[in-house]
Order: structure tokens, then sequence, then C-alpha cells
């Protein structure tokens, strides 16, 4: 193989042309997928709903945002905004992005779930695994691959007087400057940036790794680049135009920002560009539990210097969320990404319980990459199809009749299968689409089986609402490709017939109680959990002695499961307004951390009529909702 060196040329030019696609797309399109899950009011006041904060408090027209998904699909539907649901473009609106994209092809991205009696390793979920595999499959050629396009998209998001920040370590620090030095130009690189710590392995083999490298660029002009004034952070020496030093005349080129209303120049001892600050210990106050959490103290540094007053401050691979909770407490805008449903899950809870401003929780409505190479087996989303087709016991159709290669029938029985792909969320539109299917293709057939990887939020109101008896939506086990890495697998899991196909979880809710309130305006609501029933255990990324475990909860304990809720008590169809959530291991509801409350109660304005949205989300990610009218 060509070195690595040899190969960055055409590493350039394939992400330049993937580059162009991508905005030729967006120029054609003013909606690229984002949907709103959830509009988060954070309140921890227990006297009622409406004590705490409401849609107003949002700064202007403004919404900070919380996206699941990946990334780059991400950064294309921000680019595009959405007309219909008024998110503008952020096109050039950006002051400041902070990444820290993964640098360890070798990292162990399984997350530590703790439950009553029971510690559990969860694994990455199915589009995760696919992130994973497609950024290390040819090493660090293929994680340049990855990065190449994010960058160039970062800075379309850019302000022309933004700044971008790049995390990285000794793996593939040279290369990735190579790459920000063609997107930003080299001209326009400022600093180099050391971010010194004490923890890690120490060897004799060669010196400790003690050190991160955090490349900071500006998107244009570096003359007039600047940090902000208020934070030069060692001391202040006033001068005089006319003062001269022991090495002769200074000549002065003064930024405008640092003149004061005398006339008199200000000198400032910047901090330097090597960063002593303490990573995140198990103990310190901050550590949320995310392996990859980096300080506020790192954060509240490059935010502080490098973005204005309530200007809007980006992370597109957020982890534990701590740019966006460090931009909340500064009084900046923030946006927020991650692929990985822990990352998600933990930046939620995180923000209530900062008390943060009101945000939206989105995801990538539609993936668009139909395409992926996890296995050597499949390199069609087709051939995949075929086979899941076969392991749930359907006949594929032939490709002339079916080109997608994702359509089957049962034979007998006048039942057709339809697989969805692994690369997208399975909701409403494709549901829509199995039943059109059902009563047309091929003359139509009696029910229609949907087979889906990864569903939306809201999957469970979708098939309600379609009222439908002959549609059914079932899961495939997410460790499924674990078991195809090989044809001889997948024939002997269609010989044994083995696989198991669920169906979705749900939730289950006790008659909600509506009484007086404290004064003849308001209502008081009581909302309780009655159950939650899991989909089976074998469709859980988990190893088979973890599985055990968990079916022994499920058994005793299911609501233990629950990891966050959160109710909406006018719902109005759209737009889930979460004005009260509960999560494990928020004390200020009670002191059982392996647990959430399973009642809630609600002040609300009197109606005669409304309808409630309860909203849980497991301690996989799993989500559900429950709609009642009261």
């Amino acid at each position: 193989m060509d070195s690595l060196i040899y190969q960055l040329p055409k590493i350039v030019d394939e992400g330049k042309k993937e580059v162009e696609k991508i905005l030729d797309r967006i120029q054609g399109s003013n909606k690229l997928g984002l949907q709103t899950n959830e509009f988060v009011i954070p309140s921890k006041d227990e006297s009622g709903l409406f004590a705490g904060r409401n849609d107003k408090e949002v700064v202007g027209d403004w919404k900070n945002r919380l996206i699941y998904g990946d990334n780059l699909l991400a950064m294309q539907a921000l680019l595009a905004g959405d007309k219909e649901s008024g998110l503008p473009s952020m096109r050039g609106k950006i002051d400041l992005i902070y990444i820290d994209p993964p640098f360890d092809s070798k990292a162990d991205y399984r997350t530590k779930v703790t439950l009553p009696g029971a510690d559990l390793e969860q694994k990455p979920a199915v589009i995760e695994q696919f992130a994973y595999a497609d950024t290390w499959k040819e090493g660090t050629v293929s994680y340049l691959k990855m990065l190449y396009p994010r960058l160039a998209l970062t800075r379309e998001l850019l302000s022309d007087k933004g700044s971008i920040y790049v995390h990285i370590d000794w793996h593939v620090g040279h290369y990735v400057k190579l790459l920000l030095d063609d997107i930003f130009d080299k001209n326009n690189f400022i600093n180099e940036i050391v971010w010194k710590y004490f923890t890690g392995v120490r060897t004799e083999r060669f010196f400790s790794r003690k050190h991160d490298i955090i490349f900071l660029y500006s998107k244009q002009d570096r003359d007039n680049f600047c940090l902000n004034e208020s934070l030069r952070v060692d001391r202040i020496l006033p001068y005089k135009p006319s003062m001269t030093d022991t090495m002769g005349n200074i000549e002065e080129i003064p930024c405008k920002s640092c003149r004061n209303n005398s006339g008199v120049y200000k000198n400032t001892i910047l901090a330097d560009d090597v960063w002593d600050i303490s990573q995140v210990f198990n103990m310190s106050g901050e550590y949320n539990g995310y392996k990859t959490q980096k300080p506020e103290e790192l954060l509240e540094r490059i935010i502080k210097t490098t973005s204005p007053k309530n200007g809007i401050v980006a992370d597109f691979f957020a982890g534990s969320g701590t740019t966006g909770a460090v931009a909340e407490k500064l009084g900046r805008r923030w946006i927020m990404s991650d692929i990985g449903k822990p990352a998600a899950m933990i930046m939620r809870k995180r923000l209530i319980d900062q008390d943060a401003k009101p945000f939206l929780y989105q995801s990538i409505g539609d993936y668009q990459k139909e395409t992926f190479a996890s296995t050597k087996v499949f390199k069609r989303i087709g051939d995949l199809s075929n086979v899941i087709l076969q392991l749930y016991g359907a006949i594929p159709f032939s490709e002339e009749a079916n080109p997608g290669r994702n359509l089957g029938y049962i034979k007998n029985s006048k039942t057709l299968v339809m697989v969805d792909s692994p690369s997208k969320l399975t909701g409403l539109p494709t549901l829509q689409k199995a039943v059109e299917f059902r009563n047309t293709f091929m003359g139509g057939f009696a029910k229609v089986v949907v087979l889906g990887w990864n569903f939306t939020w809201d999957i469970s109101q979708a098939i309600q609402s379609l009222h439908d008896d002959k549609l059914e939506v079932l899961v495939i086990p997410p460790d499924l490709l674990d078991k195809l890495k090989t044809k001889a697998n997948y024939q002997k899991l269609i010989d044994n017939k083995s696989i198991r196909f669920s169906s979705l979880q749900y939730l289950m809710l006790k008659p909600i109680q509506k009484s007086a309130g404290p004064n003849p305006s308001e209502e008081k609501l009581e909302i309780g959990l009655e159950n939650y029933i899991l989909l089976s255990p074998d469709n859980i990324p988990l190893d088979s002695k973890d599985k055990e475990k968990l079916q022994e909860i499920i058994a005793k304990d299911p609501l233990s499961l629950i990891e966050y809720w959160s109710i909406d008590p006018d719902y109005d169809g759209e737009t889930f307004r979460s004005t009260w959530q509960d999560y494990r291991e928020n004390e200020a509801n009670d002191s059982d951390p392996y647990h959430v409350i399973n009642k809630a109660t609600l002040f609300v304005p009197k109606k005669t009529k409304r309808k409630v949205c309860v909203k849980a989300v497991d301690v996989f990610g799993f989500e559900s909702i429950v709609i009642e009218e009261v």
C-alpha cells in the first residue's frame, strides 16, 4: 500500500467531490430530515408544571438544539434550514465550533448500564456500529475520508468572523492539520494549543503521552482575528503609543477592540498555548460517566475567548455535552449533535439538571445513506435485506420485480414483508409506504409486516395513527450483523430458524386522575407509570450473560428500565413539549439512583378536554409514548 502521505491528495479530491454533491443537494431543498422529538422545558419545581420555564424564555426566536444522529446529515440539515418549522438556514451564522472527533480506532464504545442488582455492558446501536466500522475500516485513510467533508461543512456554517477548534491527539493530528490547511487555508491557522494533563499510562518504553493537540483556525482574514479582551488572563500593561522598549522603537498595530476610551493601548499578556487543565476524574463533581468527557474549564476558556456574548456555539461530536453545558452557563446559544444514543441521553439529563433554558431535542428523520460496508459479505443494502427476508421466513421477490430487493412474501398467506434499511430510522413515512405496497404491489396483499432496525421516537404513535390491524411492525435483532459475518453463518441461521423478530416496546400508564386545583383557573393531574414492556432481551445489544441478567430484571422490576420520562399536558399532536421530567439519579425528586419516580402531580390551566402525552426512554435508548385524552 502506498504511504499515507501519498494518499492524501486522493482523500482531499474525493472529499471535495462529496462536498460539492452535498451542497448541490442542499441548494435544491429547504428541508433535509431534522425532526423535532421534544421541546424540553426544564423545571425542577415540584409544585407544578407552569411554575417552571415556558417557551417565551428562549432568546428571541432562537432555540438551542440537541441533535441525535450522523453529524454529516445534521450539518446538511442545518445548512438547508426548515421553512415549515420556522428554523432558518444556519449557513454563515455560527460564531464558534469546537469538535472532538474520536481518534482511537481501538476504543471500546460499550456503555455501562447500572440496574438494581446488575451491571450490564451495552454495545453501540446499529447506526453507531456502522459509523465506527466505516470510520476505521481502512485505518487512518478511512478516518480522514470521514473527517474531510465534515470539516468542510463546518466552514460553511461558520460566520465570517467565526473560528473552529479541532481537538485531536498524536494518532492522527499531523494528518488532520493538512486537511484543515486545505479547507481553511494555512494562512488562517491561529494556534496549535497543547492541553496538558497528568493522567494516563506511564511506561519505560517511551516518554509518557500526557497531552492532546487542539488546532485553532479562523474562517477568514487571520489578520483581523482577535481573542475577546475580557479574557486576557494574565496582566495588562498600559503604555502610550510613544513608548519604546529597550530594543528600540515599537511598531504598534493594535487590534481595534483593544483600545480604551483614553486612547491608551493595552499591551496584554494572554494565556499561552500550553493549557495545564486537569482531566475529569470519576470523583469530580462534574463527572457524568462518559469515557471521553472533557473538563468544563477547557471549554470555558475556549468559549469565553473566542465567541461573543449571546453568540452561537456548536459541537458536532458532542459526547457528554460539555460544550453546550458551558455555553449555557456563559450566556451563549448552542447546537450539539452526536450519533450515540447514550451520549444524547447524558446530554439531555445534564442540561435538565443545570436548569437550562428550553431546547429542542431533534433527530435525523431521513437517513439518506443507502449503502454501507460493515462486512465483506454484503456490498448493498439489498443484499442484506434479501437475507433478512429469508431469516424471517419470507420468499424474496425477483430483482426485476423489486430492484430494492427489500420485499418478499409469506407463501400461502397473502402476507407482504418489507425490510427497512439499517441506515434509516423507521417511522410514519416508511409505514405509509408499506401500506401502499400492501394495497398495490403485485395486485395487493392481505397484510404487510415491516422489519426495522432503528425507529423514530414516535413510532408507537405512528402505528396507532394508522388504525390498521393489517400492519405489523417488528424489530430486527441489532446483533444480527455480528452473526452474519460469513455466508456460512447466515445459511446456518436460515436452516436453524433461530432468529427472533420482536414487537416494539411500550409503556403503560395508570388511569390519569383529574381534580380541582388550588385556584378556580387550575386543575390537578396525577399521572403514574403502570408498567413497561420491553422487547425481548435477544434484541438488545448485549452479551449472553448480560441478557440473562436483563431477563430477571424484566420479570421482577420492569420500571427500573426507565431512564427518563417526561410529560406534555397539552399535546398538540405535532411538537412534544416536555414541561415535566424525571430521570434516574435525579435526587431533586427522590434519593433512589436506580428508579425514576413513578408518579407526577401537575397543576395546569383548567380545560374541559386535553391530550396528555407521556414519553419514556429506557436505559438502552428505546423511546415510547402514550397519549391519553382527559
